[in-house]
This record gives C-alpha cells, structure tokens and sequence, in this order.
C-alpha cells in the first residue's frame, strides 16, 4: 500500500512539474510576442533565453544571438553563438557571426563568415564586405576581384551606408566600390597617383555627397602635391673669413 502511494505520489508530482513547465513555456511564448510588438529588445532577450533554457533549439538560439547583434550587442551575440567557422550553420548564424567579428575588429575571422555567406548566395553586397576586408588583410587581388564583381552586379538603386561621421549616411554602391579600386590603385603603385583620383572622382560623380570618397580625395592631392612641389633650395651661407680673423 505504501508502495502504490509512492508512485502516486511521483506521478502526480511529475505530472504537476510537467504541467507547470508546459505553462511556463505558454507564458514566455506569448511574452515574447508581446514584447515584440512594443519593440521592447530587452523584453525579448529576456523572454528567448528562458525560452531556450526550458526548450533549447538551434533555431532559438541564432534568433537570439540576432537580436543581440541587432542591438549592437556583438560580444553577447557571439557569446551565444560561438566564433567558430562551421559549414552547417545557418545563414541567420553566419550573418550574425561575419556582422559581429567586423564590428568586434576581428576581419580575418569576420572574412570566414562572410566568405561562406558569398558561397551560398553571391550579391553585390557581401562582395563589397569581402572587399573591405581583403583590403583590411592584404589581400588586394582577392579584394579586386570581388570589386569587379560588385561593380558589374550593383544596380543604381543599391545603396550602402556609412558611420564615420556622427550621422550615418548613404552612398551608391557602385561609387563605394569605385573608391575602394581608387584605394587599392594606390596602394598598388603609389608613383601614380592620378589614377586613384581619377577612381575616385568617378565615385564622386555619381554620389557627390560621398564624404569617405571626399576625404580620401583630399588626403591624395595633398601626396600628390607633396611629391611634386620641388624641395626648397636653401642657399649656403658662406663665412666672412677676414672678419672672424680679426675678432
């Protein structure tokens, strides 16, 4: 008899544990869409984790690891998803891995995620993040030959954006990567320096408000007007021998 009531006992508490488990899974479902619905991203980190504590699953866990780098939380987005350079990640997990590692100042590492992110589906826009970050690593024909493709696969709606100044802005594609061939042309012969102008005043043409292309325009004349203004010639000043003998 007091064996039957154990496993009453142990039935029901299971049972109760399941259900409150059940429940508590119900609630953070329907806390996350809520939270998603006020915009609130810490509501949602919050409601993900338990979620993935109680339900674990990679489809839950790369959501999370977004939502961290979407917040410009890059270090707790990898924390969540790990570094590592795996074929069978997804794509949502490869983008938040390639977008992390760049913003963390980790381009070789970042360069993997988005090489992998290219191989599966190539545009025009993950060409110009291999560029910028071949040109980051050395790699100037790599990064060549992914400019020429950005060029020949940007269309003139593209657009790309910039956060070197205090308020981010947009740019043509084509004219980001025209500036970054007028890069890589200086870097490859800096005796000529009129053809990365010319690169990047091609990129100014179509985007005038370019203010990267602008700077690195500025920064060129000034070399370029370095190198050909002749060094001043500073006259000898001969000593008057006479008068130092007689002082």
């Amino acid at each position: 008899m007091k064996k039957i009531i154990a496993v009453l006992i142990f039935a029901f508490g299971f049972y109760g544990g399941a259900q409150t488990k059940s429940e508590l899974q119900k609630h953070y479902e329907a806390f996350y869409n809520e939270m998603k619905l006020q915009g609130d991203v810490n509501g949602v980190i919050n409601a993900l984790t338990h979620l993935n504590v109680m339900s674990p699953s990679v489809e839950r866990r790369d959501t999370l690891a977004y939502v961290y780098a979407n917040d410009n939380q890059h270090m707790q987005a990898l924390n969540t998803i790990g570094i590592e350079k795996n074929d069978s990640d997804s794509d949502l997990a490869l983008q938040v891995k390639a977008i992390s590692l760049k913003a963390l100042n980790q381009p070789k590492r970042a360069l993997e995620q988005f090489e992998l992110l290219f191989k599966r589906s190539p545009d025009a826009y993950l060409a110009y993040e291999l560029a910028d970050l071949k040109i980051q690593t050395g790699d100037a024909p790599g990064a060549s030959a992914n400019i020429e493709y950005g060029i020949s696969n940007a269309t003139n709606d593209m657009s790309y954006a910039f956060y070197e100044r205090q308020q981010p802005y947009e740019v043509s594609l084509k004219a980001a990567f025209l500036h970054l061939k007028g890069l890589i042309a200086y870097n490859t012969d800096k005796s000529n320096i009129d053809a990365a102008l010319a690169l990047i005043n091609e990129a100014l043409t179509i985007d005038p408000n370019f203010n990267l292309a602008s700077l690195s325009k500025q920064a060129l004349e000034s070399r370029k007007e370095q190198t050909e203004t002749p060094k001043e010639v500073v006259p000898e000043v001969k000593k008057d021998k006479s008068k130092a003998k007689k002082q």
